[in-house]
């Protein structure tokens, strides 16, 4: 029986509590999974053949189970590798058994549900490791409870996450990332942190992310080419849901908003900071919350298919100094009005296209921009160029 870490954690006697918390969250109805999305369409319109994930734990070459009370255990192949009371240093061990001169993935499945203290989960180049039960976070500043940096070919193909993270989740410099079905239910923090400061990222999917109860945004990436996403649900967020800054090539289906951002100028959608170009969105949902849609700082080649919004407390949309945007259909319904402004720090608005029924809320357009195009209908004022 091996009890060999490599680190220290500072797990205190509040852990027993914090699992009484994981169990009671898990007993309650919808926490293990994400709201479904519906089922994808083909080209033609016809639905397309669901292809199904593995089921979390499956085809795992380390496991770690146990609980709180009985200890946790980590194995590799069926060998143990840790049996002890630290449920962090069981996930440190498992993954620190992999075969580290592998050249493809294997992969670590986390089935106990526990606290894993004021530290962090550092994944390596060809991991793929996820957690079928929930794991509670503390916060360590800067930083991310789980985390891949200056890595390749890494996946988290299911997670559940609870806690108030400094970071859920935090990469940089990582090429041929997959997150799958990402459940985020949280207390505080920042749920998906692409970082700012350091080399950007590659090839990066995301299916299914469900984030609520954060004190800044729900996802936010920096420096990305090559983005897909499924569907990025956020609710009770109090920034951005979806925020994608100096991001390239992205390819979004349905970003789903509601509560986002309340009092404050972030969206559940926002693209800022010279984002694009190559961004399409089929559909932004948004209730509630703060602003729907918005556009700032010299972001430019995106269009986003249709829009659903309805009683946004800040703008609806806001078009500031972008250009290459398109809007092509959808709703808005009351909340704050439609606009497109500009601030002097940034070029004007240019080749701005706009179809919309909006009722109930205005439509105003100042200062005008250079080939602004309107499609409007519905009973919204309008003050356009």
């Amino acid at each position: 029986m091996a009890s060999t870490s490599r680190r220290h954690p500072r797990l205190l006697a509040a852990g027993a509590a914090a699992l009484s918390v994981v169990v009671s969250l898990l007993a309650a109805p919808g926490v293990a999974a994400a709201p479904p999305s519906a089922p994808p369409t083909s080209d033609s319109g016809a639905t397309a053949p669901v292809v199904r994930a593995a089921a979390c734990g499956d085809g795992a070459d380390a496991l770690v189970t146990g609980s709180q009370s009985s200890g946790f255990t980590a194995s590799y192949h069926g060998q143990t590798v840790y049996q002890g009371e630290y449920y962090i240093t069981a996930i440190w061990e498992a993954i620190g058994a992999l075969d580290p001169s592998r050249t493809s993935q294997e992969k670590v499945s986390v089935m106990a549900s526990a606290w894993i203290g004021d530290n962090t989960i550092d994944l390596p180049s060809h991991t793929a490791f996820e957690v079928c039960g929930t794991m509670d976070t503390g916060n360590v500043s800067g930083r991310g409870a789980v985390q891949a940096i200056g890595v390749r070919n890494v996946s988290i193909p299911h997670l559940n996450m609870t806690g108030a993270p400094y970071f859920g989740m935090r990469f940089a410099d990582v090429h041929g990332l997959h997150l799958g079905q990402i459940n985020l239910r949280m207390s505080g923090g920042l749920g998906i942190r692409f970082e700012r400061d350091l080399p950007g990222s590659t090839e990066v999917r995301m299916d299914s992310i469900y984030v609520s109860g954060t004190g800044n945004h729900g996802v936010e990436t920096w420096n990305v080419d090559g983005l897909r996403i499924g569907t990025i649900t956020a609710r009770n967020v109090a920034y951005a849901g979806l925020l994608l800054n100096n991001t390239r090539n992205a390819t979004i289906g349905t970003v789903d908003g509601e509560n986002v951002a309340t009092g404050t100028g972030y969206a559940t959608f926002r693209m800022a900071n010279t984002n694009g170009p190559g961004i399409t969105v089929d559909r932004v949902r948004s209730r509630g919350g703060g602003r729907g849609v918005f556009c700032v700082s010299n972001s430019r080649g995106a269009r986003i298919n249709t829009v659903d919004l309805a009683n946004n407390g800040n703008n609806s949309v806001l078009i500031e100094n972008c250009s290459d945007i398109t809007i092509a259909g959808g709703t808005v319904n009351g909340g704050g009005e439609v606009r497109l402004a500009a601030r002097s720090e940034f070029p004007n608005n240019r080749d701005i296209d706009i179809t919309l029924r909006v009722d109930n809320t205005s439509v105003r357009e100042s200062p005008c921009g250079e080939n602004t195009t309107w499609n409007l209908s519905g009973n919204g004022a309008r003050n356009i160029c």
